[in-house]
């Protein structure tokens, strides 16, 4: 039968009766730039988020870059960030013409290790940006609690994580700043490139829209130097009308995952995690997935609201496993192969293979599965049946 990684067709057939008129309607306005459509989805998503403020700019990797400019951070300074994620968590953090400075990720949730954190500081750090990768938060109480004893701010990288939530807090709402994305594939997605800054600092807010701008207020006088980081009207007019939706796709999407548990419980070929990577990653000449012939599955833990941007699984052999899907028609993604400290660009940081071992093993082991909200129970157990007889052969 075949099952797409992801099927933007089949969401869109739920809602084109409502995107359509919303599209039209800023047609007849001619409001392309920022405007009332703009604010009002910057109102919605700073109350979705829990925030006092959202500011809409032009895309996630510029939400990240706004944040770093409106923190001052530049030449001289350092960020401290994990190396397993999308390039542009690092990516702008040199374009500012900071360092970034590598911690490690907790082999469970793939996310930044607090444990690691602190010995990564020194007078030169600047800012911290935590990942909530695959849509669940990281580890915020110990970051934040090491962010505030060395009075760094925290930007946190909700790219795929809008909605998620950690003890009861929203994504975005317990840093300095959050930054989400709203590129096509993302739970809330647009239909092009688009981004949002939460914060619930009134004085930086003013600084993000400012900035936003080419720096100017008002128009052509300019106190920064900023940029063009503003949002579409017709990119918020979509995304208003998705963001009604937002919830009752998570809700199928944890579903989603949960049978997709059950599904692979009932193979026997699964380990639990969370019992196996006890005590971190060494390295991945020793690592247990390697050893243990099994896959592991996505943890979700009690005090958080997981949204599955992704259903990340791990096991050995993972790039045969993906040449056998693509024989049969099964979407599947790696995010992310190559960790940040081992892309030649960043070969000047002086990082050598090992240093980070937990990503690596990352890198080495973890495939996204279909989890997208219109997924049917045929096409779950279709990826499942074709993962099993894999791992038992």
């Amino acid at each position: 039968m075949g099952v797409p990684l992801l099927d933007l067709k089949a969401q869109y057939a739920t809602i084109k009766d409502e995107v359509v008129p919303a599209i039209a309607e800023v047609m007849e306005s001619q409001y392309f730039i920022l405007g009332p459509k703009v604010v009002e989805l910057e109102k919605q998503v700073a109350e979705y988020s829990q925030t006092k403020h959202a500011i809409g700019v032009s895309s996630g990797t510029d939400a990240l870059l706004i944040s770093l400019m409106a923190e001052g951070i530049g030449h001289g300074d350092e960020v401290v960030t994990t190396p397993f994620s999308f390039f542009a968590t690092a990516g702008c953090i040199t374009r500012v013409g900071a360092t970034p400075v590598f911690v490690d990720i907790d082999p469970v949730t793939f996310n930044m290790d607090p444990d690691k954190l602190e010995s990564a500081i020194n007078e030169r750090t600047k800012a911290i940006i935590p990942i909530h990768l695959y849509g669940q938060m990281a580890d915020m109480d110990p970051i934040m609690d090491i962010a505030n004893r060395h009075n760094l701010a925290v930007i946190e990288d909700g790219a795929q994580a809008i909605g998620a939530e950690y003890k009861g807090r929203r994504a975005g709402s317990v840093g300095h700043y959050g930054c989400f994305s709203f590129f096509p594939s993302k739970n809330l997605g647009g239909a092009g490139d688009g981004g949002m800054v939460v914060t619930n600092d009134d004085e930086r807010a003013d600084k993000l829209r400012i900035l936003r701008a080419h720096g100017g207020k008002p128009k052509y006088y300019h106190r920064f130097i900023g940029g063009n980081f503003r949002l579409d009207a017709l990119q918020a007019a979509i995304l208003i009308v998705k963001l009604r939706h937002l919830d009752g796709w998570t809700k199928r999407r944890q579903e989603n995952a949960d049978t997709y548990r059950k599904l692979f419980m009932e193979t026997g070929l699964v380990m639990d995690a969370s019992e196996d990577f006890h005590g971190g990653c060494q390295s991945w000449s020793n690592c247990s997935i390697k050893s243990s012939g099994k896959l592991t599955l996505p943890d979700d833990l009690d005090d958080r609201r997981h949204i599955y941007n992704q259903f990340v699984i791990r096991l050995d052999r993972r790039d045969e496993l993906r040449e056998v899907l693509k024989g049969k028609g099964i979407g599947h993604e790696v995010y992310y192969p190559v960790p940040f400290h081992m892309q030649d660009c960043f070969a000047y940081l002086n990082y050598r293979k090992g240093d980070f071992p937990a990503s690596e093993c990352a890198a080495a082991t973890t495939l996204a599965l279909p989890i997208y909200p219109e997924l049917t129970l045929d096409q779950m157990k279709e990826v499942v049946e074709a993962i099993s007889e894999f791992v038992r052969e």
